[in-house]
């Protein structure tokens, strides 16, 4: 009799531990999912980085450079479609400062390109969750400069 009482009040404490245990399973879900598309796109934005030092490293230096900032930005020289990562634009790649060349050595000269770009953020999709904000009070992961260097052929 007293294993029956036992097991009709131990039926509640399974729901009662749920709930306690949901919110912080929810916000665990949230950060990982949000953190993975973080990584995601810092990876695009990347790999687009290294895509436009590499076709400007074969180009005359000085030029090409609203087809490299294009290529960062849509991920293809002619500018069309959507940005490959949420929140990239052409701000964030200025036709100023984004490509350098240098040029350095005696012998042999070695002729290097480096594409930048500045202050890219990526925006969560969920900015607060549960009260605790994503990044900044916006909801923003800011990365600092991503460049690539390439030195040309000769």
């Amino acid at each position: 009799m007293t294993d029956m009482k036992t097991r009709t009040r131990q039926k509640g404490v399974a729901l009662v531990e749920l709930a306690l245990i949901i919110p912080f399973l929810l916000l665990l879900t949230f950060i990982t999912t949000e953190f993975g598309r973080a990584i995601y796109e810092y990876n695009a934005v990347a790999k687009s980085t290294r895509d436009a030092v590499r076709y400007l490293s074969f180009q005359t230096p000085g030029t090409r450079v609203t087809e490299a900032r294009n290529l960062i930005v849509y991920g293809n020289t002619a500018g069309t479609g959507t940005p490959l990562a949420r929140g990239l634009s052409l701000a964030n790649v200025p036709a100023g400062s984004c490509c350098t060349w240098q040029t350095t050595g005696v012998n042999p000269v070695l002729n290097t390109v480096t594409v930048r770009v500045s202050n890219y953020a990526f925006r969560s999709m969920f900015p607060r969750v549960m009260g605790l904000a994503f990044g900044n009070a916006n909801g923003e992961i800011v990365f600092g400069n991503i460049t690539a260097t390439m030195r040309a052929p000769a």
